[in-house]
């Protein structure tokens, strides 16, 4: 029998009990739509959480306080919360030379008024070094710089000026955060959303020494107090050791003794990237594991159901083989016959896959990734499923002894 001859039989065989072979099909639709719907999703959450940590920066330290808010029953003064300083930026500036970039930073909220319009945001004193540290531009206007000083300047975010300004970008107005006018002297780039949610551009910078001066008000604050020191060193393969020796010059600075603890901490923002990428890669895998699982749950039904078939078809193999068909032809058109039912569920299966992740990703907030790759594996996963599990029963039908075949009713 050639190989027409063999696919003719098949297709027969598996017509004369249609509904039977759509059922067998059926755990393999199941696995290959599920195995591209939910490798889509993991792979479209990867890819989200990438981009949405590739704004960390794989260079970034973060220093803030690390007070507890009471010491043996004793609350403390709000004042003890600030443990950096500005004096602590500059000893990181000069005896750390790895550091390329270094800011401190404060922050409050307030409402900004300019004409009859007001809004409520959130303002930050920085150093201009942040704006760099974490990928802040310009959209118009310019940089406050290095030596602004007490200059009461400010540079706003797309939402705020959106809020007061409407169509026009504000610069050179005079606006009011809380009691302190300011002039807009630039606006940022919109940044939109962050992975928590939070409008990132909704926000106004002012410098530093500003901000300390101007806008922390009654707050008590000690002199030159900073809530929170960025940096950004030169090269991504020194970042651990900057970071200890950070530690060791600010535990220095502030005369911890060895037996005592850190009062700030360092968060290693290439730590808490490939810590993310690592939690979502191995749920990209443990998804793909569920729909390999899904798949040979459908090769067992199809095994199961040539093994049925062949019990039902003795008398017929053995008519077939009275009249010259060899064994190998008989192993032939039982392997075409799963080989067809996994190949017409895995066609179906990556249709309804494709359709379905789609949909997920339109219809839900979870993102979805459909690649080549994925409906390629689907549709190797199909075959070898129906090569695989239909291997065992074509060969136990190829065994069997015409003559006692024939004897069958």
């Amino acid at each position: 029998m050639n190989f027409i001859d063999v696919l003719r039989t098949a297709i027969f065989a598996l017509r004369g009990n249609w509904m039977r072979s759509a059922l067998t099909s059926l755990g393999v639709i199941i696995g290959s739509a599920a195995a591209i719907v939910m490798v889509s999703v993991g792979q479209g959450t990867q890819a989200e959480i990438d981009k949405m940590v590739s704004g960390l920066g794989s260079q970034r330290l973060d220093i803030s306080p690390n007070v507890p808010r009471s010491t043996g029953g004793v609350r403390m003064s709000a004042s003890s919360f600030y443990t950096l300083s500005q004096p602590d930026v500059d000893a990181i500036r000069e005896e750390v030379p790895e550091v390329q970039y270094i800011s401190g930073s404060l922050r409050g909220s307030s409402q900004v008024v300019y004409a009859e319009k007001n809004w409520s945001s959130s303002w930050q004193g920085v150093d201009p070094d942040y704006l760099v540290i974490n990928g802040w531009t310009i959209a118009d206007g310019e940089a406050f710089d290095a030596g602004g000083g007490d200059d009461k300047v400010v540079l706003i975010g797309e939402t705020v000026r959106r809020e007061l300004f409407g169509d026009e970008n504000g610069i050179g107005e005079t606006i009011r955060i809380g009691r302190v006018p300011f002039t807009v002297v630039g606006t940022l780039s919109p940044k939109g959303q962050s992975s928590w949610g939070r409008d990132q551009d909704d926000v106004m910078m002012v410098p530093l020494e500003t901000g300390r001066r101007r806008l922390m008000g009654a707050m008590g604050l000690p002199p030159r107090a900073v809530m929170e020191i960025s940096l950004a060193v030169t090269n991504p393969d020194d970042i651990s050791y900057a970071q200890g020796e950070i530690e060791s010059l600010l535990r220095q600075r502030h005369r911890i003794g060895p037996a005592d603890p850190d009062d700030f901490q360092v968060r290693n923002m290439a730590e808490i990237v490939a810590t993310r990428t690592a939690t979502t890669r191995l749920m990209s895998l443990l998804l793909g594991a569920v729909a390999t699982i899904s798949l040979i749950v459908g090769g067992i039904g199809i095994m199961n159901i040539m093994l049925v078939s062949v019990t039902e078809r003795i008398r017929e193999i053995g008519l077939r083989m009275a009249v010259g068909a060899g064994p190998s032809d008989v192993q032939r058109q039982f392997l075409a016959e799963a080989m067809l039912i996994s190949l017409i569920g895995g066609a179906l299966g990556i249709l309804i896959g494709v359709l379905g992740a789609l949909l997920v990703g339109h219809y839900s907030e979870l993102p979805t990734e459909l690649n080549g790759k994925i409906i390629a594996l689907a549709a190797g996963f199909s075959i070898a499923t129906g090569l695989f599990f239909g291997y065992y029963p074509a060969r136990k039908a190829s065994q069997l002894d015409p003559i006692e075949a024939l004897r069958q009713q």
